[in-house]
């Protein structure tokens, strides 16, 4: 069973649903889906980690009319990263329905985005400045979005991208749905409600710092010097099984990552000033377990989600309150435990009572020295985790895997230089028995090559009959890829 059916969704996207693991809605799942769908305008404040992604990616998927050329949802995220990740998500629950799901961003060549605008397009995610590059330079037509997202609305504002937003939301059809979707709701987000949303929904699901309830938390006295051995000494004991470490400055945030790799500890690093290219291989491999404990600034890793961390480490003690509770909901999330464990210095005891006092409960506080009371237990411990640092690595399945099981992806040789066309790809491969248009999925169609995936297992079947079938007048070179899905 699955209780997704409540919300009378397709078949196909319950199917995709069960695949991906959404059985059970969460609160804001359950919450904002229904309202969601009856298209009315919605603010909802919900920590990271809550869900919300999806609680908006279905509904989307859903309302999105696959007939349809040019988009009809437009979602904006603060940073690249998040849109990289809300694309996926968005991505793998319209993945039956075919829906085609770019993503915008700086840092990557404009003309590529360029070309892939061009195709058939239903749901596009990016950050408000790509987006308003695009829809200067007629790229990206807004004539026809019927839903806008916008998401983390707090993180945007900060990052200074109040005059975008304002901009995209003007140039979009009056008739339009807005959501809004906030860890907090201050006064300038509370502007952009009253001036461009039509009487909202509310949805306020927690307060501020309810997701830390299930998060036990430990501090521990030290000074400047002794970080690192405590740092050490502290993995030894926990061995976390997915840990994010957090510094002050980007500065801190490489010398701690080349220690660590100077003792053979796997970890890997994200902030500001790395490549574009740098920082997502590294959320995609730190995703996937190559290794395990994930050192950051506040920025570069703010909103970006990941499952199961079991630890949070502020190896620099964050210097405001706000800024220690987004950090350590980042565990003990969807009914998970976990561990944040704080370093603190005596010259920062008045913000570790402030932290106290905004999350309304004491924080216990140790010296280090505890963790090397019991020796022999420890030494066990200690064991365990340089022994795990050998273990050879097993990477974890993406998200999306399963999906891609009865999915074949077929490279078909000629594109637009060739004047391929979509209708001339779906003829062929429905001309091929035992194969209707229900098992065509994504075709994009670039300047020499052309790619399709055939769903539901009937990938070898196209593969084959396609090896001497004509398309456009000539048999085409088609062979299997794996290549990038867009």
């Amino acid at each position: 069973m699955n209780d997704f059916k409540q919300f009378a969704l397709s078949t196909e996207l319950i199917d995709t649903l069960t695949k991906l693991g959404y059985t059970e809605p969460t609160e804001v799942q359950r919450l904002v889906i229904p309202i969601a769908l009856q298209r009315q305008d919605l603010v909802v404040k919900s920590q990271t980690g809550s869900g919300k992604t999806a609680a908006f990616a279905i509904p989307l998927c859903t309302l999105a009319v696959w007939e349809e050329n040019l988009p009809q949802a437009l979602v904006l995220e603060p940073t690249r990263e998040l849109a990289v990740q809300v694309r996926e998500e968005i991505f793998n629950i319209g993945r039956q329905k075919r829906l085609k799901v770019p993503v915008l961003f700086g840092g990557l060549p404009i003309d590529k985005q360029i070309l892939t605008l061009k195709q058939k397009t239903h749901i596009v995610v990016g950050t408000p400045g790509r987006i308003m590059d695009h829809v200067r330079r007629d790229s990206l037509m807004l004539s026809s979005v019927q839903y806008l997202v916008i998401d983390e609305a707090d993180l945007m504002l900060d990052m200074g991208f109040l005059e975008e937003v304002e901009q995209i939301i003007q140039a979009l059809p009056q008739n339009r749905t807005i959501m809004l979707l906030s860890a907090t709701l201050r006064e300038d987000t509370q502007m952009l409600i009253s001036r461009y949303m039509q009487a909202p929904v509310s949805v306020m699901l927690e307060s501020d710092t309810q997701t830390l309830d299930t998060t036990l938390q430990i501090a521990y006295w030290i000074e400047k010097e002794d970080k690192y051995a405590g740092l050490l000494q502290i993995l030894e004991q926990e061995n976390p099984q997915d840990c994010m470490i957090f510094c002050a400055t980007r500065e801190m945030v490489n010398v701690l990552c080349q220690k660590m790799k100077r003792d053979h500890i796997r970890c890997g690093m994200i902030h500001g000033e790395l490549e574009q290219r740098d920082r997502l291989d590294t959320i995609a491999a730190f995703r996937a377990g190559r290794f395990h404990y994930l050192i950051a600034t506040d920025v570069a890793a703010r909103g970006i989600d990941f499952d199961h961390i079991t630890h949070v480490i502020n190896y620099d003690f964050p210097t405001g309150k706000e800024t220690y509770v987004h950090r350590i909901g980042r565990t003990g999330r969807n009914g998970k435990t976990g561990i944040a464990i704080s370093f603190v210095a005596q010259s920062e005891r008045h913000m570790l009572e402030t932290v106290e006092s905004y999350i309304g409960t004491s924080i216990q506080v140790v010296t280090l020295n505890t963790v090397t009371q019991h020796m022999e237990e420890h030494a066990v411990q200690a064991k365990a985790f340089w022994n795990r640092q050998r273990e050879r690595i097993i990477t974890k399945e993406t998200k999306g895997a399963i999906l891609n099981r009865d999915i074949m992806r077929l490279s078909i040789g000629g594109g637009r230089k060739s004047k391929m066309r979509t209708v001339d790809i779906v003829g062929a491969i429905c001309g091929i028995e035992g194969i209707e248009a229900a098992d065509i999925g994504i075709i994009d169609i670039r300047d020499s090559l052309t790619y399709v995936e055939i769903l539901h297992g009937k990938g070898k079947i196209a593969l084959t009959a396609l090896q001497d079938k004509t398309i456009k007048g000539k048999v085409r070179k088609v062979r299997e890829t794996g290549g990038k899905r867009r």
